[in-house]
């Protein structure tokens, strides 16, 4: 362990595990089989690939797709390690190379396909190798039970007898304890180690809509996330070619995918999109499973997917380096129906299975619950706080109506006097008062329970008719699903039982504590500087963007601020080979901006966090404040100024600066007195908006000498914080 806790420090510039990560490597050490399941972003393929590079012969990953394995591949090399891949579509030529590193015995870790490792010249010629370890990637493939089981993977239990000396190891990021025990069965694993990580990945901001206007709302989220990457889901191959053709009509930066394009068209929009050169893919889920960009920063799903299991491995794509990412779900009571008929020429008791797990989907999408503890519950965990604080229910975007069921109630009792022969559009339409020429023929309008509730719009109350039925309190029945009150229905009648019913919040919505400790010191302008320099370097290699850096290093880099080799070792996810590679001109850069904008450099962690850390599913641990810190906070109360606290610390007046930025931000000050007279400040706001840029030197250049440097700095922090 001493010497793979040295491999990540040297190799990917990580002081420390992550949970579970070093009882993983610690099986791998001991010989032990093991299954592993870990989060998405939680460090899973660290797990083999740390004792690979120590252990003392080759490791073989077993990985389904050609783009993960050069993903991965690429990210190994990258950062030092000596790394490989053996696939279709590598020329004659790369193939024979990998050949002789393998020969050599100059290989430590070879990505393969399920098919080629077990077929027959290969294991023989694996057998002379000294073979040490064999890692199975997305293992929850080897399950008829898993959410995407693939027969190929089923041939994989034959390892264990022609290599019964190798140490086999099983990785997930999804899988229930049914899925987990076929697993062991199928690969025949001797007495596995089950590690189980958390199921939550905090850092995933969740979000379910009723669909009103899918084009509208799509947009809305991409306006949020300008510049960033993401992906779009779309139920069938038709929706996406709609969607992505409106989308670039209205000028986003998109390209489509789905299994009915040309092979060569799908290959160059998904490298595309890793190599950064469109934000957006709008796809189906055939896109996603072999993609292991790190910086998606948003997930959309236009329609609701067909299980918790592929909800959590689709959103599970945004996010990987634990920072912050939205997750937003339209879904409509239609939704439910596509996939029933989608999945009508199932086996029966496959069918069976596939609707259990399509209506706790549905439950999902239609309950009151915190998204997180929804999630964790269905694969039998719980959530061991009160709010996630990153969902739509915890921030306060939805509210409760207060007279739940008496609307309910109002609710199934026109179903029941439409004699339960109607579905939900026609129900709402009658219980807000519609003149509908159909309702008007039937003289449906001389019910009782016609325009009860007329306060409200058909859509709202038939978001509610769908809420009432992820209650259960509703079934839609035959082809034309047509409403039927159920058992428990009828107790809503009686008032024997209340359900929830949700309406969009009237008072604004949180903003998640995900996304405020994920910037927390971060300069966002030197940030988005060495994003630039990234994407420079990037295209200059031929490789995606994350593999240079993640979005996780960088804004370390923004928080920190290295002016040295040293110090920029101290990053998160610099190693020693990513310092020799771009150590110079990351330096050069992170130099001139702090020179530009009068930043401190070298400044170590500047607040309350250390640094944002992937999903652990644990509480964050928080370092204390350093004593200079803790005294010149109380002094800032007080009003005492700069110069004078200055002295009390014995720090410079620079760093005393960044001391009050740092605690303007931290109790959220927007009013700059009596650091900055009411005037400079009125001059330092005006000046920010007439040149459109929060760039010190661009609004000390305008203001010509009426503010100096310090004063713009704590009048734009205070600007900052009112938004």
């Amino acid at each position: 362990m001493e010497n793979i806790q040295k491999a990540l420090v040297k190799y990917w510039g990580y002081n420390d595990f992550l949970p579970l990560q070093k009882k993983a490597m610690e099986s791998v050490g001991r010989g032990t089989d093991s299954i592993v399941v870990l989060p998405t972003g939680g460090g899973k393929s660290l797990c083999y690939q740390a004792p690979a590079v120590v252990l003392p012969g080759l490791t073989v990953v077993v990985s389904p797709l050609i783009s993960l394995m050069k993903d991965q591949v690429d990210a190994l090399i990258e950062c030092g390690v000596s790394a490989a891949r053996i696939d279709s579509s590598l020329a004659v030529g790369e193939q024979q190379r990998v050949f002789e590193a393998l020969h050599n015995e100059q290989l430590k870790l070879l990505y393969l396909s399920p098919e080629r490792l077990v077929s027959n010249g290969f294991v023989e010629m694996l057998k002379k190798t000294g073979l040490s370890f064999i890692a199975i990637d997305e293992a929850h493939c080897v399950s008829m039970w898993g959410h995407d089981f693939r027969p190929e993977y089923r041939q994989l239990g034959v390892l264990k007898q022609v290599f019964p000396n190798v140490t086999i190891g099983a990785y997930t990021a999804t899988a229930t304890e049914h899925v987990r025990g076929d697993i062991a069965g199928q690969l025949h694993l001797e007495n596995p180690e089950m590690l189980i990580g958390s199921f939550d990945r905090p850092n995933l901001i969740y979000k379910v809509r009723r669909r009103t206007n899918r084009a509208k709302q799509v947009c809305a989220v991409l306006d949020r996330h300008k510049g960033e990457s993401g992906i779009v889901y779309c139920i069938r191959r038709r929706d996406v070619d709609d969607l992505s053709s409106l989308l670039r009509a209205k000028g986003y930066d998109i390209l489509p995918y789905h299994a009915g394009m040309a092979g060569e068209d799908r290959k160059k929009n998904q490298d595309a999109f890793i190599n950064e050169k469109v934000d957006t893919i709008v796809a189906t889920i055939a896109f996603g499973m072999g993609i292991d960009k790190s910086n998606v920063r948003y997930v959309i799903h236009t329609g609701m997917p067909k299980s918790l299991e592929h909800y959590q491995q689709e959103t599970g794509r945004a996010g990987r380096d634990g920072l912050e990412a939205e997750c937003c779900l339209f879904y409509s009571g239609g939704d439910y129906g596509t996939w029933k008929s989608l999945m009508s020429d199932m086996q029966p008791e496959a069918y069976k299975i596939a609707m259990v797990k399509l209506n706790h989907m549905y439950n999902y999408c239609t309950g009151g619950a915190c998204r997180h503890k929804a999630i964790l519950r269905y694969f039998g965990q719980t959530l061991d706080k009160d709010n996630c604080a990153a969902c739509d229910m915890c921030l306060g975007e939805m509210d409760f109506i207060d007279d739940a069921l008496k609307t309910a109630q109002k609710i199934l009792s026109c179903i029941v006097r439409l004699g339960q022969s109607f579905g939900g559009g026609y129900t709402a339409a009658v219980l807000t008062g519609s003149n509908d020429k159909r309702i008007l023929e039937n003289r449906h309008n001389a019910l009782s329970t016609y325009d009860l509730l007329s306060d409200y719009s058909q859509r709202t109350v038939h978001d509610w008719i769908e809420q009432l039925e992820g209650q259960a309190c509703i079934e839609k029945v035959g082809d034309y699903n047509v409403l039927n009150v159920t058992e428990k229905g009828w107790r809503v009648l009686k008032g024997n039982e209340t359900p929830r019913l949700l309406k969009p919040a009237e008072k604004p919505a949180k903003v998640s504590r995900v996304v405020e400790d994920s910037w927390e010191g971060v300069d966002k302008g030197l940030f988005e500087a060495l994003r630039k320099l990234r994407a420079s370097i990037a295209r200059k290699k031929g490789v995606p963007a994350y593999v240079v850096f993640g979005d996780v290093a960088l804004r370390d880099m923004a928080r920190r601020r290295p002016s040295n080799y040293v110090k920029l070792l101290e990053v998160r996810g610099v190693g020693e080979q990513k310092r020799r590679q771009y150590g110079e001109v990351v330096l050069a850069a992170t130099k001139d901006y702090c020179q530009a904008n009068s930043l401190e450099m070298d400044v170590g962690v500047t607040s309350e966090t250390t640094s944002f850390e992937p999903p652990t599913g644990e509480p964050k641990k928080r370092s204390k404040l350093s004593k200079a810190r803790q005294l010149a906070f109380g002094m800032f109360e007080r009003k005492l100024s700069i110069e004078e606290v200055a002295k009390s610390v014995e720090r410079a007046e620079s760093t005393t600066t960044q001391y009050l930025v740092e605690y303007i931000k931290r109790e959220k000050i927007n009013n700059p007195y009596p650091w900055v007279d009411e005037q400079t400040f009125g001059l330092i706001v005006d000046a920010a908006k007439e040149v459109g840029d929060d760039r010190m030197k661009s609004i000390f250049d305008f203001l010509n000498g009426k503010a100096n440097y310090t004063q713009i700095r704590i009048g734009l922090a205070c600007l900052r914080n009112s938004g």
